[in-house]
Order: C-alpha cells, then structure tokens, then sequence
C-alpha cells in the first residue's frame, strides 16, 4: 500500500461543464421533464420521522456498554445520519416547500440538523448552489480537493486515511478555498445546534451525545454510502467528470445516485430522477455508471493512477462570482 499515485496535479479543462448543453438538448426533445420539476412535500414528513427515529435511539443507547454505544453509532446511527445529510441536500434545493418559500426550507434544514450534532445546513446551502453554477471552478467550487490533499494523499494507505476523515475535509475545505462571510442563518444554525447538543447530554447523559456525534463522523468516512462522495464527480474515465449511481442505496440517499441527472436537472427532486433517467434513457444509458459504492471506495484506495486529484478543474470565468 506504499505505490504512490501516478496523478500530479488535477486534470484541467477549458471547456464549460457538460450539464447545460444536455439539459437544453434533452429539455427540446422531453419538454414533459419540466412537470417533473416541482417540489416534494413528503420529505416534511419522511425527514421529520428520520429525526425522531435518531432521538428515540438517543434513548436506547444510554445506558449500554461503550462499545455497543460505538457499534450501534455505526451500523445503524451512521445510516441514519448520512441519509440526513442526504436529505438536507433535498432541503437545500429548496424542495420540501418549494422555492416561493425559501426561508421556510431553511428553517426546516436547520431542524434537519439536529440529529447530525455539528451546524451544517445553512452552510451546505451556500457552498452547494457554487458547486452547481461552477463545477470544478478553481477557488469556487468546494467540493473540490485542496492542492495538499491531492499532494499528500498519494498512495493507497493515505488515501484510505483520507476516505475516514472525509468528514473534516468537507466541513474545513471552504476556509482556504472560497472562505464566504458569516451570516445570520449560520449563527442560528450554530447556536441552535449547540443548545441541542447541550440538552442531548443533560437529557440523556454522555453515551448518547457520543453515539449521535460518532454517527455523523463514523457515518461520513469509511462506510459504504460514503462511497458517494468518490463516485459523483472524481474522474475514473478520462473525459468524464460526472458519474450516476444505480444501486440499492439509492433507497437510503434520497437518490444522489442519480448523480448526472441531478446536475441535469437541479430542480427535478430526488424521488423523480428515476423518471428523468427512464425518459431521456438514451442520455444516460451510454453514461459510464455504478453499481456498487463499496467497490468505487475499494478502486480509489488501490487504484495508482487515482488520487484527489482525479477531478476536473476549470479556471474560474471573469463573470463567475463568489456569493
């Protein structure tokens, strides 16, 4: 596990993501994909429950031994938690009560939150809009590597390390590439979050702060929906810079899977990607897809000609601005 990786920089490209163009052509030839694009209130009630399932596990994990406290954090909290995220993804496109109702998604995303233990939401909201307006924008789009991570993580042993601190990477990336001011929404998003995390304790003692904190650290590294992060967007075939998902933990992520027809089409939710896919199927059946998260975790590991430098960058345009 000592090979280093054959990757020295990212693979920079000069032309604009493929996204819109496809969107255009499939749009002229499937116009009934815009009935598609409406808002889905059923992730009111599906997310509502995810949050009160996590408190009930609060409950149950209280008084167990410390290491069914781990256990469970990451064979069933971890699930849940990353399908939060997934979910506050759903909120961030303002989905759950439409776009004529924005600030009300906001405050549901910030409810959304609770049971991850760390704010995350209003922040996720305003780097995410970027990472779709300028994919792979150098110093927009966050989702991008930094150039230490791609340097340092050069063989398979650090790029494992790197798969189990994906969590602290995301949530640290935006302050060296596209640091944006603090708004009130984030503040409140923190606050609100802390004196959650604070009545957790009081509530229901140390074990369960612990459980809920380790499933959102436990459940963002090495664990197989975290294979996710790798697929959407890290370059396994030359030329290609956006990759679909088809297996069964869609069930579980809302449909992130649907990865290419979500940059197609952002405002179609994530329950109707299936039917863009079905609809448009000669787009996306000749698409380079997946099967298995587990297995695109495992390729990028030990795989020497992939690192985190195997992304797409473009250099920002004069036109692109930071929000």
């Amino acid at each position: 596990m000592g090979n280093y990786v054959s990757r020295e920089d990212f693979e920079w490209v000069y032309s604009d993501q493929p996204h819109a163009d496809r969107r255009r052509e499939i749009l002229a030839k499937y116009p009934e994909i815009k009935s598609l694009m409406k808002p889905d209130p059923n992730l009111i009630w599906i997310i509502t429950g995810m949050v009160l399932i996590q408190l009930v596990s609060f409950y149950l994990v209280k008084d167990l031994d410390w290491k069914w406290v781990i256990f469970w954090s990451y064979v069933f909290g971890s699930c849940l938690n990353h399908s939060m995220t997934l979910g506050i993804h759903e909120i961030s496109h303002n989905f759950p009560f439409g776009h004529h109702k924005s600030l009300w998604n906001r405050w549901f995303g910030i409810f959304a939150n609770l049971p991850l233990g760390v704010p995350y939401s209003i922040s996720f909201k305003r780097y995410h809009m970027d990472h779709h307006r300028y994919l792979g924008a150098d110093g927009i789009d966050v989702d991008i590597p930094t150039n230490f991570e791609g340097w340092f993580f050069c063989t398979a042993f650090r790029k494992l390390v790197w798969v189990v601190l994906q969590p602290l990477f995301y949530a640290f990336r935006p302050l060296f590439i596209n640091r944006k001011p603090i708004t009130s929404l984030e503040i409140i998003n923190t606050v609100t979050q802390i004196i959650f995390d604070i009545i957790v304790y009081y509530v229901f003692g140390i074990k369960s702060l612990v459980y809920m904190l380790a499933a959102t650290l436990l459940g963002l590294g090495l664990h197989p929906i975290s294979g996710h992060f790798i697929a959407e967007h890290y370059m396994f075939l030359k030329g290609h810079e956006t990759y679909s998902y088809y297996g069964p933990l869609n069930l579980l992520t809302f449909n992130v899977g649907y990865h290419n027809e979500h940059h197609d089409f952002p405002s179609v939710p994530g329950k109707n990607l299936p039917l863009v896919r079905k609809i448009a199927a000669e787009y996306y059946d000749k698409l380079p897809q997946y099967n298995s998260w587990v297995k695109v975790l495992y390729d990028f590991v030990m795989d020497d000609t992939l690192s985190p430098y195997s992304r797409v960058k473009r250099p920002p345009k004069g036109n692109e601005m930071q929000e």
